[in-house]
C-alpha cells in the first residue's frame, strides 16, 4: 500500500518509519522545511530509542521519504493519516483542533483518487465528523472514508508499543474505511494483535478514557503515598498488594512527582472541556487533574524541607537529576521538573541540574537553573541531591562519589529508585516517596 503520513512529529514520525518497516510505501509530510531537511540528512527532530536506526533502514530500501508537498505525497496514496499537534487551545483549554482542520482542507483540494483519511492525531468526540464535512465540501473526484485510528505509543518504547501492540483501535463508518485499515494493519495479524472496529466516535473517545483513567491511577497512588508517609506504610508493598489483583493490575501504581509529557497533561483537560460542552461532568478526572497539578509543587516543597525549611533554605544548593517527563525521550512538556525547578528557584534555592538527553529543550523553561554537563558535576557542592526522573543512569550512582562531592548528604528521591538502607548506609539522610 501507499500511505501518506501528515506530520513529521512523534507520532507521525514513529508510525511512518513502523508503517514502512512492515513493507507499505510511505511518504512523511511536514509544512517545516528544516524539520524535512534535517531528516534527509538522518536528523531525527525527538529522541526516541531505535528511531534513527529504523528510519535511516527504511530510507534505503526505498520505503520511506519525506516531504514539504502535500499534494506530491498524498498523490496515489491508499491511506492518508493526519497526525499533527493538537495542542491544548490558549484561553480555555480545548484541544486546538485548527492543525488537523486545515490538513483537511489541504487533502480536499489535492486528493484526485479513493482514499482514507485516518485521524491518528488525538482528537476530542466529533473530530472526524467535521473532517468528513471538510471533505464533502471539497466536491472530491473520488470516493473516501474517514476513520479514527488513535495512537497508543509510549514514549520511550514507541516501536515495539507500535509493532506489538496490545490493540488496534478504528472508528470506521464504512466497508471501504474498515477494509483499507486491514490492509495497513494486516502485517499485524501473525502478532494476533486484537483489531477493535467500533464506531468513530467511540474510537475517539477510547483514546481519552484510557488515558483519563491512567492519569487516575498514578494520581491515585501518588495520594495512597501521601497517606503512607503518615501512617508509617510502604507504598510499593501497598502497590504490589493491590497491584496483584486483577481488576487492578500493577502497571502505573508507581508513586512518583506526578504525571507530565505531551498526552496525560492536555488530554485530561480536553475531555474535560467536551463533557463541560454536553453538560456531563467527571468529576474524577477533574480532581486527578487539580491533584497532579498542585503535586508537582508540592515535591519542591518536599526538597525544600528536607534542606530545613524556608528559614533556612534559602541561599542553599540542590542538585535536580533527570528533567524530561519520563526516562528515554527528550521530552518536557508539563514535566515535574519545571514546578518543582520553579519552587526552588522562588525559594531562594540554587539549583543546578543534568538530564542525559532534554537539557536543551529544559533550559528555556528552566531560566533560573544551571544545567551541568554530566552527573557529577552536577552535584558538587550542593546541600541536596533530587531524583527527578528515573533514567537508568541515576539507578547505580557511585554513592560513595556523590558522598565525597556535595556539601551536605542529603537525597530526595521522588522516583523510589534506591533502596533506603542501601542509601543510609552510604551515610546520607534519605527521604522517598510513600516510604519509612
Amino acid at each position: 500500500m501507499k500511505i501518506a503520513m501528515v506530520g513529521s512529529g512523534y507520532v507521525g514520525l514513529v508510525s511512518g518509519a513502523c508503517l514502512a518497516d512492515f513493507g507499505h510505501e510511505v511518504v512523511c509530510i511536514d509544512n517545516d522545511p528544516r524539520k524535512i531537511e534535517a531528516l534527509h540528512q538522518g536528523i531525527m527532530p525527538i529522541y526516541e530509542p531505535g528511531l534513527a536506526e529504523l528510519v535511516a533502514s527504511n530510507v534505503k530500501a526505498g520505503r520511506l521519504a519525506f516531504t514539504t508537498s502535500l499534494a506530491e505525497g498524498i498523490n496515489g496514496a491508499n491511506a492518508i493519516f493526519i497526525a499533527v499537534g493538537t495542542p491544548s487551545r490558549r484561553g480555555d483549554g480545548h484541544a486546538d483542533l485548527s492543525y488537523v482542520f486545515g490538513v483537511a482542507e489541504e487533502i480536499g483540494r489535492h486528493l484526485k483518487n479513493p482514499a482514507v483519511a485516518v485521524t491518528k492525531s488525538t482528537v476530542p468526540v466529533g473530530t472526524g465528523d467535521e473532517v468528513e464535512r471538510i471533505l464533502a465540501a471539497a466536491n472530491l473526484p473520488c470516493a473516501f472514508s474517514v476513520v479514527s485510528n488513535p495512537e497508543f505509543l509510549r514514549e520511550g518504547a514507541a516501536i515495539g508499543d507500535f509493532k506489538r501492540p496490545d490493540r488496534i483501535v478504528i472508528g470506521a463508518e464504512d466497508a471501504f474505511g474498515r477494509q483499507t485499515m486491514q490492509e495497513v494493519y494486516r502485517p499485524l495479524f501473525l502478532n494476533q494483535a486484537p483489531i477493535l472496529f467500533v464506531s468513530r466516535r467511540s474510537s475517539e473517545m477510547i483514546k481519552y478514557a484510557a488515558n483519563a483513567f491512567l492519569a487516575t491511577k498514578i494520581t491515585f497512588i501518588n495520594e495512597i503515598a501521601d497517606l503512607c508517609e503518615k501512617v508509617g506504610g510502604n507504598v510499593q508493598d501497598v502497590a504490589r498488594g493491590i497491584g496483584l489483583d486483577n481488576r487492578i493490575g500493577s502497571k502505573f501504581l508507581h508513586a512518583g512527582p506526578g504525571y507530565g509529557g505531551s498526552c496525560f497533561p492536555k488530554d485530561t483537560l480536553a475531555l474535560l472541556k467536551t463533557a463541560e460542552d454536553y453538560d456531563s461532568p467527571l468529576r474524577i478526572v477533574e480532581a486527578v487533574a487539580k491533584v497532579n497539578d498542585s503535586r508537582k509543587r508540592a515535591m519542591g516543597r518536599k526538597v525544600i524541607e528536607a534542606l530545613g525549611g524556608a528559614e533556612v533554605a534559602r541561599g542553599k544548593k540542590v542538585a535536580l537529576l533527570g528533567l524530561t517527563f519520563k526516562p528515554n525521550t527528550d521530552d518536557m512538556r508539563d514535566a515535574p521538573s519545571i514546578a518543582i525547578g520553579q519552587t526552588l528557584v522562588d525559594a531562594g534555592v540554587t539549583v543546578t541540574a543534568f538530564d542525559p538527553e532534554g537539557m536543551e529543550l529544559a533550559a528555556p523553561m528552566m531560566p533560573g537553573v544551571t544545567m551541568a554537563p554530566d552527573v557529577y558535576s552536577a552535584v558538587a557542592g550542593v546541600d541536596a541531591v533530587a531524583l527527578v526522573t528515573e533514567w537508568d543512569a541515576f539507578r547505580a550512582l557511585d554513592l560513595d562519589r556523590v558522598r565525597a562531592l556535595v556539601t551536605a548528604p542529603v537525597m530526595v528521591d521522588l522516583r523510589n529508585v534506591y533502596r533506603p538502607e542501601e542509601v543510609r548506609a552510604k551515610g546520607f539522610t534519605y527521604i522517598s516517596i510513600g516510604r519509612p
